[in-house]
């Protein structure tokens, strides 16, 4: 399994005891424990009526994602740790987050005419401004959200509406491309560039514009 807190991969031992039954189900907890972080994992269980049984993940809260880089601005970046906090109790809410999240950085980094947000991710394709693996990354957002079935998911973006299965983990995704796309890449760039003018100017020749 991959740890949900340091995100390590290993093959777990899984520790399991027995709560108690009551008149929703028969109640289970299970625990491991990462052999790289050394943090516990624990699930509540419930086998309701048969073998299969509804599992929560209650430690951590949440699966972790990689920390955003420091260039990210915190408008966007409080959204996006929203939503990566409550993906596993609520794809619903992290996905009305993330699509909050996604038509702010459009509206504000491309200067989209404000409308759907199906509609807004179309201009941005249209504009060709980015790289072709964020394009297919952006209109994934649209076909796995199935907005043509569900148009008011493009309508009211914020709002708590059901989502396709994986729809709310690839818009986390999404971001965190986009993220690198406009704000890490820009700033590397820009530091190589002031490293090599003042090299250019150290040499007496003319730096870049």
């Amino acid at each position: 399994m991959k740890c949900p807190h340091c995100l390590d991969s290993f093959f777990e031992t899984i520790d399991r005891s027995y709560l108690g039954t009551d008149s929703v189900g028969s109640w289970w907890v299970e625990k491991t424990q990462c052999p790289s972080c050394k943090k516990l994992i624990v699930h509540l269980m419930v086998y309701i009526g048969g073998s299969n049984a509804n599992k929560i993940m209650v430690l951590p809260r949440g699966m972790a994602r990689p920390p955003l880089p420091p260039e990210v601005p915190e408008k966007y970046a409080e959204d996006y740790k929203e939503a990566s906090l409550v993906l596993s109790d609520s794809p619903k809410a992290s996905a009305a987050l993330s699509r909050r999240c996604l038509q702010h950085l459009l509206r504000d980094e491309f200067n989209v005419k404000p409308g759907t947000l199906a509609d807004e991710i179309q201009q941005v394709i249209d504009g060709g401004k980015l790289p072709t693996y964020l394009i297919e990354a952006i209109d994934g957002v649209r076909n796995i959200g199935n907005f043509a079935a569900h148009p008011l998911k493009s309508q009211s973006t914020g709002e708590i509406i059901d989502v396709e299965p994986g729809e709310a983990e690839w818009n986390l995704d999404v971001l965190e491309g986009l993220f690198d796309f406009f704000f890490v890449q820009t700033e590397k760039l820009k530091l190589r560039r002031d490293a090599l003018n003042k090299k250019l100017v150290d040499a007496g020749i003319k730096p870049m514009k």
